[in-house]
C-alpha cells in the first residue's frame, strides 16, 4: 500500500527533534517513549504489529513478530490527524546526536540500520529483519545477527549518535569501522567483519577484537558517539556503580574528605 506523505522540519543542533506535520487522515508511526508533543487534532492509538499496513490477523502476527525479534516490543504507536487541518507531531531523539532523515522511495525502498535507531516514519513504512547470513558478523558484529530493515517509499527518520557522517562508497570501496558506529547502510553494501590483525593491538589497544568493515556500491551512515560508548564512560564515572570521579583522591573529593564526614573509614 502507497506510504502517508509527511512533510516535516528538524529542530535543534546537540539534541534534536524532528516535527512531522500530517495533513487530515494521515499519520506517523513512532517508537515507544520517543514523542515529544502533538496538537490537539492528533489522536494517539497503540496498535498490534509493525503499523505497516499490513491486512489480516497473520500479518499483524508477523510484523508484531519481527519486532520482537530486533528487541522491540509488540506494539506500536500511531498517530493520526483526525483533525479537519493540518496538524503536527514531534519525536525527540532519545540522547546527543543527529536526527536522520531518509526518503525511502529515494533510496532505492530498503534500509538496513541498528535495532535502536529507528525514531518515527510515515504510516505505511514496514519495520521488518534482516539476518545477517555470515556467522562473523552474527557473533562479533556488534548487533548481532539481526537488524532492523526499513521497507517503503515513506519518510523515516533514524537517530545517529554525536556527529553524523554520510558517506556514498564506490563499487568495490572499503571502510574499516568501528562496530558500534554503524547507524545505517543501503542493502548493495557487504557488511562483513574483520579481525584486527594484531594481538597487541586487540589487547591494549582499546578499540576491541574486530573491525566492521563496509565494501560498496552504496551509501552509509555511521555515528562518532555510539549510546554504549556514552553508557560506558558514564559507568566508569559514576562512584555509585564502581567508577571514579574526577575529584576523587583529592582533599576536597568523595575520597577523602567526604569519607571522613560521612564515616567510611574502616579503621
Amino acid at each position: 500500500m502507497a506510504m502517508d506523505v509527511v512533510d516535516y522540519e528538524i529542530f535543534g543542533s546537540e539534541m534534536q527533534y524532528v516535527e512531522v506535520e500530517l495533513d487530515p487522515g494521515e499519520a506517523a508511526i513512532g517508537e515507544a517513549g520517543v514523542m515529544m508533543y502533538m496538537q490537539e487534532g492528533i489522536t494517539m492509538d497503540t496498535i498490534f504489529g509493525d503499523g505497516s499496513q499490513q491486512g489480516g490477523f497473520f500479518g499483524k502476527l508477523m510484523g508484531a513478530g519481527k519486532r520482537l525479534l530486533t528487541g522491540e516490543g509488540l506494539f506500536t504507536t500511531v498517530f493520526q490527524n483526525s483533525g479537519a487541518g493540518k496538524q503536527r507531531v514531534a519525536f525527540a531523539a532519545p540522547y546527543p546526536g543527529k536526527i536522520v532523515p531518509m526518503d525511502l522511495s529515494q533510496l532505492g525502498g530498503t534500509i538496513i540500520c541498528q535495532k535502536d535507531s529507528f525514531l518515527c516514519a510515515a504510516k505505511g513504512v514496514a519495520l521488518g529483519i534482516a539476518f545477517q547470513k555470515k556467522l562473523g558478523v552474527g557473533l562479533f558484529g556488534g548487533e548481532g545477527f539481526i537488524m532492523q530493515k526499513l521497507d517503503g517509499d515513506g519518510m523515516a527518520f533514524v537517530h545517529a549518535g554525536g556527529t553524523l557522517m554520510e558517506r556514498t562508497l564506490a563499487p568495490g570501496e572499503t571502510l574499516r569501522v568501528d562496530t558500534g558506529c554503524v547507524v545505517a547502510f543501503q542493502p548493495t553494501v557487504d557488511f562483513d567483519i574483520q579481525f584486527v590483525g594484531k594481538i597487541k593491538s586487540a589487547i591494549f589497544g582499546g578499540e576491541g577484537l574486530f573491525f566492521a568493515t563496509l565494501r560498496g556500491p552504496g551509501k552509509v551512515w555511521l555515528q562518532s558517539l555510539p549510546l554504549s560508548r556514552l553508557a560506558n564512560r558514564i559507568i566508569l564515572s559514576a562512584p555509585a556503580a564502581g567508577g571514579r570521579s574526577a575529584d576523587q583522591g583529592s582533599l576536597l573529593g568523595a575520597g577523602v574528605l567526604g569519607g571522613l564526614i560521612g564515616g567510611g573509614n574502616d579503621d
